[in-house]
């Protein structure tokens, strides 16, 4: 298939016919997400959007193991205060504020946006991927939001989808930070299709054969039908982990308290592989993610999309500033000792007030106020 290559870098952007197409493109990082990448997607998807000639987008991402497997967190670690140290809010403000204005736009852009989500898609990768209008996953696909790991929060409008889940699976994913494949990605209303991995380009050409026109609301039709005659079999799709425990799932969050809810799934005891990582994901994670998760699902559950984003920078920002991310980040990918020393170190021991305190904004004006 012949493409016209318009740009190279960390993304890379073309067309075939009415579709363009970008591609992430540090592959070595398994695509991660820094400033730069979202600059030149944000600018790219706003041209295409005024051009007439485009009638789809087709995002993807560089090699077979990642979409992209989140942002860029040892930039934001570096920009970050240890415990005790003074914060300083301008980077994060700055990468947060650009990252949340680039996920709104493709959940709002006016024209197909499909998502090539093979392999491992976290954090800014489902920020990217949760808003598009057809989201593909593959046999390969491995999503998770992984934050209470580092100390962090389920952000790139977590707040929204999370809480669209079936039941309080959102929040159980949202404490636990526990993995999920294609077949749980739709089930859990993250994806809209399965295709087979080794069919990325076969389905970039069938959307390149399409008759697209004028009117945005037929190609949306267009590309859906398109999908849906490639998609693999549902008795050839893999197990769902998130339909299985379905019910194990709303038992173990069924009360009325976050520490109640706690230490019934990091209290659990059956011979179940993937429950007990869950367990003992959310058991070592950060003690101040779990209370941030169960305010901001409670404070998100109504309120509009472009609040979602308002509320959950002011969450990014003061949460770096917190020493919790610094903290976290240490002991995963900068030491990689994983033995993170959290201040402070239980659920218990974190009051009300330091959780309030992080849904207050440090700046007088949200740069988010316009979306």
């Amino acid at each position: 298939m012949e493409q016209l290559k318009v740009g190279e870098g960390p993304v890379l952007f073309g067309r075939c016919g009415a579709v363009a197409t970008a591609t992430l493109n540090l592959p070595k990082a398994l695509n991660a997400l820094n400033f730069d990448m979202i600059e030149r997607l944000a600018q790219q998807l706003d041209d295409w959007a005024a051009d007439d000639s485009v009638a789809c987008v087709w995002i993807d991402g560089s090699g077979d193991k990642a979409f992209c497997a989140g942002g860029d967190v040892v930039a934001l670690y570096r920009e970050s205060p240890a415990y005790g140290e003074q914060p300083d809010y301008r980077y994060t403000t700055k990468f947060f504020s650009r990252e949340y204005r680039l996920d709104y736009r493709i959940h709002t852009y006016p024209k197909p946006v499909v998502v090539w989500g093979g392999g491992i898609v976290m954090g800014g990768g489902i920020g990217i991927m949760a808003g598009a209008s057809h989201r593909i996953v593959t046999e390969s696909t491995r999503m998770a939001m992984p934050e209470v790991t580092i100390g962090l929060f389920p952000d790139v409008g977590g707040s929204w989808f999370l809480n669209r889940m079936p039941g309080r699976l959102g929040l159980f994913l949202g404490l636990t930070g526990a993995q999920f494949n294609g077949s749980d990605a739709l089930f859990a209303g993250m994806a809209d299709r399965m295709l087979a991995d080794g069919r990325r380009e076969a389905a970039l050409e069938a959307l390149v054969a399409l008759e697209f026109s004028a009117d945005c609301a037929g190609n949306h039709r267009r590309v859906s039908d398109c999908l849906k005659r490639l998609e693999v079999p549902q008795a050839e799709q893999p197990a769902s982990n998130l339909r299985a425990h379905y019910d194990q799932i709303q038992a173990l969050t069924d009360f009325a308290s976050l520490p109640e809810v706690c230490r019934a799934i990091a209290g659990y005891s059956g011979d179940d592989t993937w429950l007990q990582k869950a367990a003992a994901t959310l058991a070592k994670g950060s003690p101040l993610t779990p209370w941030i998760v169960w305010e901001q699902l409670a404070r998100g559950r109504h309120r509009s999309l472009a609040e979602v984003f308002r509320m959950e920078l002011v969450l990014a920002v003061n949460l770096c500033a917190s020493g919790h991310f610094k903290e976290g980040v240490r002991a995963l990918l900068i030491d990689k000792d994983r033995n993170p020393q959290w201040q402070p170190c239980s659920l218990e021991e974190i009051g009300a007030q330091q959780v309030a305190r992080c849904f207050e904004a440090p700046w007088a004006d949200n740069p988010l106020a316009n979306l």
